[in-house]
């Protein structure tokens, strides 16, 4: 009924003149079915590439997240450009650093189609950041770098409500470690017992995130708050595999801390910043670190104190560890954050300076 027997007819004469010419009108129908969809693709590449890295479960994540169900229905060798773009541009409103990464995480996959011969070519292969707009932004996707930290009536909430959240108690706890310590949230995540010793917690090399050698945390007095509360909540609910924080007997996963802030972000007092959008637990790291500064540490302390290692010819001759002025540095932000969460000011010299002498 679709079609009128013109048509029809025209349509045979077409098919009859394939067929002559060697061709199979059937079997390239078959091979059009059997075309692989953007999810295949991307389950594949998952597999072979992305599994054993450090960084495997934010990269699948991120991919089952934003790629599969945006383009994961479509055939591979339909994919163009324009779908990467809009997508790309999508996640470029809510987080342009998470945009840069999923073209990048687009464009290997389909290199790996390419390889294998799914589809003729890459059509994301030139594909650059800086042809991405940004919403409302003049900055190129490629240089944007996220610049979000709490300010100090965000901290008070943060602080506050973040046990009375409705988020479990040891992730609660483990946010909290982020913002006092600085160190990545996930290596706060699977902090074990064994790798505390008296004020000082040993991160080994085999879970620090992007270096390759072990790390030594001062341990301050909110630090050791959090510590003691953490065991106690073990305790509490029978928990004897040793991890601070954690569900059931395994560490935390990293993706449980970003998770539990976005769930919970009206009883965080978590509101969206004009530019950057809602804090994440990462950005509890980058607010430890401008609180360093505006405590008056070095610079170069206080990337140490962030487990930043030296670059260049200073790193190859420079081995000092600086044990003394990372615990002094790590003791200043305590005293901030600490006069930041009890409504003081923070840059009343006195005060500061009364809460150090204390510790000391």
């Amino acid at each position: 009924p679709a079609l009128s027997l013109e048509a029809a007819r025209a349509e045979s004469r077409e098919l009859v003149a394939r067929i002559a010419r060697g061709e199979d009108p059937l079997a390239k129908k078959a091979a059009r079915r059997a075309e692989p969809l953007m999810r295949d693709v991307a389950e594949e590449w998952i597999a072979k590439h992305v599994s054993g890295l450090r960084s495997a479960a934010d990269v699948e994540a991120q991919v089952r997240r934003d790629i599969i169900p945006a383009i994961g229905s479509i055939r591979v060798t339909d994919v163009r450009r324009r779908d990467i773009i809009e997508l790309v541009e999508r996640k470029a409103e809510a987080s342009s650093r998470s945009a840069a990464l999923l073209l990048g995480y687009v464009r290997q996959m389909l290199t790996f189609a390419a390889d294998r011969e799914m589809v003729e070519y890459n059509v994301a292969a030139d594909l650059k950041p800086n042809s991405i707009a940004v919403a409302g932004r003049k900055t190129p996707l490629a240089n944007v770098r996220r610049g979000r930290i709490l300010n100090q009536d965000e901290v008070r909430a943060f602080w506050a409500g973040v046990e009375s959240a409705g988020i479990a108690k040891l992730t609660a706890l483990a946010l909290k470690m982020v913002l006092v310590t600085g160190q990545r949230p996930g290596e706060v995540a699977a902090m074990h017992e064994d790798e505390i010793s008296g004020t000082t917690w040993t991160i080994p090399a085999s879970r620090r995130g992007k270096t390759e050698t072990a790390m030594t945390v001062p341990l301050t007095d909110l630090a050791l708050e959090i510590i003691n509360a953490a065991r106690a909540e073990n305790a509490r609910l029978k928990h004897h595999a040793g991890f601070l924080f954690h569900r059931s007997e395994t560490p935390l996963k990293k993706g449980a801390l970003p998770l539990a802030v976005r769930r919970k972000r009206e009883a965080l007092g978590n509101c969206a910043d004009p530019e950057w959008g809602h804090w994440t637990p990462h950005d509890l790291r980058r607010t430890m670190r401008t609180g360093l500064a505006a405590a008056r540490v070095r610079p170069d302390i206080a990337e140490l104190c962030l487990g930043h290692v030296k670059g260049g010819i200073e790193g190859v001759y420079d081995r000092h560890a600086y044990d003394d002025e990372r615990s002094a540095a790590m003791e200043a932000w305590d005293a901030r954050l600490t006069a930041i969460i009890n409504g003081r000011d923070p840059d009343a010299q006195d005060g500061n300076v009364v809460a150090l002498e204390a510790r000391r």
